[in-house]
């Protein structure tokens, strides 16, 4: 039979087709082109505050760092590491003898006399000086009286008499020059103070490279510096430290009181120390202040602690004691209750300060932690905005590159702090404020770098899938994820590696999944991946057969009624697996070769058979939704096509179910294999034609859409044509137009199409006098394109509705204005 009808029927091809508008284009993809959603999968969170979660890969034998252990004041160094001088000293020959044997209980009761010869005691003096500048002992000064200057002060020798018995600050202990010391109320807490000076950080002094002279008075300003720090120490650092011991003597466990007045004392001394410009490693006394504040980690107070650890930080302890200062911080940021402690404090910008300078290799342990507390603090929403302010992330991302840089072979850590640190982004990456960050910085580039360098390590590939998963369902960061480099090879790679780690490939695949939602340039270069099909075909088989497996089991006589956590996770795989294939079906060059692929056609077939709508909604919709793409090209002798009417029976099923969603793909479906002869003598045979008029009266203009579209290809059939009019569908369809038309002239124009081909192409009468009257005056008033364009509010969408209206309803409402104007007259 001619069908004059296909040269403007959109489900039909045309026969000496033209070129097609943007309009068509857009149209068709409506009909059969779409890329089906899904949901993010979900990640519980993990309510132990770990290094490595209970799913982590890794075991014991990779001699993981431990999250739980105990910290005393017995585990940090008392001298804390020395930075090497450069120079290398030759041992002396003989050993010192000193005049008078010290006592062992008191080392302060036996003195060296002072020489006797006045030229000798000023020769010496200079000397004795210079030792003077380089004592750690916790020595005290005389106050300082009225106006005096502070460098006589300290050295009475220059301009007038040394008295003998002036008290000086000596290398080892408090000595007073000609009289033991006068014994004080607190003279046996402050001493134990006073004994642990260091001399270990010496700054530069008198007679030696680096001293400062000012050019206008000739003063050495380095010795007026030191002189000014020496005041500063005895009258106000030296007792602060004294007081802390005291505090600390006599603080009951537990005491919220003396916790309070510890880290009252704690930031004095820090505030004190900053006003001095002694923090860092330039404190000549710094060990003596180390031992003080280390020695008040026995007190085990969360608070106390915090304060301590930064004020350690701020004095640069390196080596054994930064590690363990970054696992006292860790270990405090474990209990989530502790999160306000770390609010509001510099706490943060001085571990961020260890990530950003500390080597990887000689402080990797002590990154570790760092990043671990992180790692947890970002769990907190309020410290999330905190971290980002302090431009973390692209902390981070310098982090990953000197990471990545890392031979493993000789730093065999860069695994486990890149676990931490991927753990941290996947957290920053739920706060919307990060992605513009994530892009910026480039991290999304540096993460496939950091996948293709471990791809081995299963934690970091699950971490990185998580935050991929998150970030692709925002454009912004699909766009810079699509232009790194390979990332669809290295998304590949890995799930051949790992295909049997769920939560990792369920991830891989919901990304590429939104890569190739919008992208016609990702599913061409997606598929054009060597081993991209295979890969994808190998996994569906395997989680298909596995889900098979599985739910055999569970059909025992004592099989639970829900199905499984497993059969879940698999059909999951199944479902963001299906849609990625429904996506690169899209392309006018991936579509055609996927219609000749048997085992995906098998596959798909597969699924329709075995799964139930009721169980495995979203997955069969997803595969209709493939199918449907498919079909859309209809190639000569393809596999799908010599599977065509299997696949009608097949969707049958969801067609017929209770879900609207399965219903609206299996139109779709029907839409494009009613153009086979067989499909459509099928759908009449089994009363689908009832079930489509029906849908006529759905509000859902897509819904109407699909109907309309099988209707338009079932009605050129005269026996079809007949079984559609008893049903009523012309009124339906007339009704249709009436009530969805103004608001979708792509859907008015299916409908003009759907009346035209149930009058067989102009040739009988459709309608009575007065349906038709009405159709006739509906037609003309659409037809004025004032009219039908006043429905449209949207003024973004004008154009669009516009070139619908023009290309795809009113040439056949033309024909059908026609035909009831004239019903004789056949065109």
């Amino acid at each position: 039979m001619e069908r004059k009808h296909e040269n403007c029927s959109p489900f039909i091809p045309r026969q000496n087709a033209l070129r097609k508008t943007s309009a068509e284009i857009v149209s068709e993809a409506r009909q059969s082109l779409r890329a089906p959603s899904t949901q993010r999968p979900f990640t519980p969170r993990d309510g132990h505050r770990q290094l490595f979660g209970q799913r982590s890969g890794r075991t014991n034998r990779d001699n993981r760092p431990p999250s739980t252990f105990s910290l005393h004041a017995q585990n940090f160094d008392a001298p804390d590491s020395r930075p090497g001088s450069g120079t290398h000293l030759s041992p002396l020959d003989h050993k010192p003898k000193f005049p008078v044997h010290c006592d062992d209980e008191d080392p302060l009761k036996a003195f060296p006399k002072p020489p006797t010869n006045p030229l000798e005691t000023k020769r010496g003096l200079a000397g004795a000086r210079a030792r003077l500048l380089r004592v750690g002992s916790l020595t005290t000064l005389p106050p300082v009286e009225g106006k005096t200057d502070v460098k006589q002060k300290l050295n009475p020798g220059l301009g007038q008499k040394q008295p003998s018995a002036q008290r000086l600050p000596s290398s080892d202990h408090t000595e007073v020059l000609g009289g033991p010391p006068k014994p004080g109320p607190r003279r046996a807490a402050s001493e134990r103070i006073k004994q642990t000076g260091d001399d270990s950080e010496v700054g530069p002094t008198e007679g030696r490279p680096g001293q400062r002279t000012d050019p206008g008075t000739g003063e050495n300003t380095t010795s007026t510096e030191e002189d000014a720090r020496a005041v500063m120490w005895n009258n106000v650092i030296a007792p602060l430290l004294q007081q802390l011991e005291s505090v600390a003597a006599v603080s009951v466990p537990g005491s919220a009181d003396s916790v309070e007045h510890l880290c009252d004392l704690c930031d004095r001394l820090h505030s004190s120390l900053a006003e001095a410009d002694m923090l860092g490693r330039r404190c000549k006394r710094r060990s003596g202040i180390l031992r003080a504040l280390f020695r008040l980690i026995d007190l085990n107070s969360a608070q106390l602690n915090l304060h301590i650890a930064k004020l350690c930080l701020a004095l640069g302890v390196s080596g054994n004691n930064l590690l363990n200062i970054c696992k006292l911080v860790f270990q405090i940021s474990r209990s989530e209750s502790n999160d306000v402690l770390f609010q509001n404090d510099s706490i943060i910008d001085l571990l961020l300060g260890i990530l950003s300078s500390e080597d990887v290799s000689a402080s990797g342990e002590a990154l570790l932690y760092s990043v671990g507390t992180l790692k947890f603090l970002s769990g907190n929403s309020a410290i999330v905005r905190l971290l980002l302010d302090k431009n973390c992330i692209g902390i981070f991302q310098k982090l990953i590159q000197r990471l990545c840089k890392v031979n493993e072979t000789s730093f065999a850590g860069a695994g486990h702090i890149l676990v931490q640190l991927t753990a941290t982004l996947r957290n920053l990456a739920d706060h919307p404020d990060s992605r513009p960050l994530f892009v910026s910085f480039s991290v999304l580039s540096e993460l496939c770098v950091v996948l293709h360098h471990h791809r081995k390590d299963q934690d970091i590939c699950t971490n990185i899938s998580r935050i991929y998963s998150k970030l692709s369902s925002y454009s912004e960061c699909r766009l810079a994820l699509a232009q790194t480099p390979d990332c669809y090879q290295v998304f590949l790679d890995l799930l051949s590696k790992h295909h049997q780690k769920q939560d990792l490939v369920v991830r891989l695949l919901f990304t590429l999944g939104n890569l190739t939602a919008k992208n016609d340039e990702a599913r061409q270069q997606l598929y054009q991946c060597e081993g991209c099909m295979d890969t994808l075909l190998q996994l569906y088989d395997h989680y298909q057969h596995r889900h098979n497996s599985t739910e055999m089991q569970q059909r025992g006589p004592h099989s639970p009624r829900k199905p499984s956590s497993t059969l879940q996770e698999d059909e999951d795989v199944l479902v963001k697996l299906v849609r990625v294939l429904a996506n690169m079906c899209i392309h006018p060059a991936v579509g055609p070769a996927l219609t000749n692929n048997a085992t995906c056609i098998k596959l798909l077939m597969e699924t329709l058979e075995l799964r139930s709508v009721q169980e495995s909604e979203e997955l069969l919709v997803n595969v209709a939704a493939t199918i449907n793409n498919l079909s859309y090209y209809q190639e000569e002798n393809s596999v799908l096509r010599h599977h065509q009417l299997t696949i009608a029976k097949l969707v049958l099923k969801l067609f017929l179910s209770s879900s609207m969603d399965a219903v609206l793909e299996a139109t779709r479906v029907y839409g494009n294999l009613s153009q086979s002869k067989d499909v459509r003598d099928y759908i009449m045979q089994n009363k689908v034609h009832q079930f489509l008029v029906m849908l006529l009266d759905s509000k859902s203009t897509e819904m109407c859409f699909s109907a309309c579209g099988v209707i338009t290809n079932l009605a050129p059939d005269t026996p079809n044509r007949v079984k559609l009019s008893l049903e009523g569908a012309a009124a339906k369809l007339v009704d249709c137009l009436k009530d969805l038309g103004p608001s979708d002239w792509q859907l008015a124009g299916q409908v003009c199409q759907a009346l035209w081909n149930m009058t067989g192409g102009g040739k009988e009468k459709l309608l009575g006098t007065t349906e038709a009257e009405s159709l006739l005056e509906i037609l003309i008033t659409y037809s004025d394109e004032e009219e039908a364009l006043r429905w449209i509010q949207n003024e973004d969408l004008r154009d669009y509705h516009k070139a619908c209206w023009e290309l795809e309803f009113l040439p056949v409402a033309t024909k059908l204005i026609k035909t009831l104007q004239h019903p004789d007259m056949a065109v």
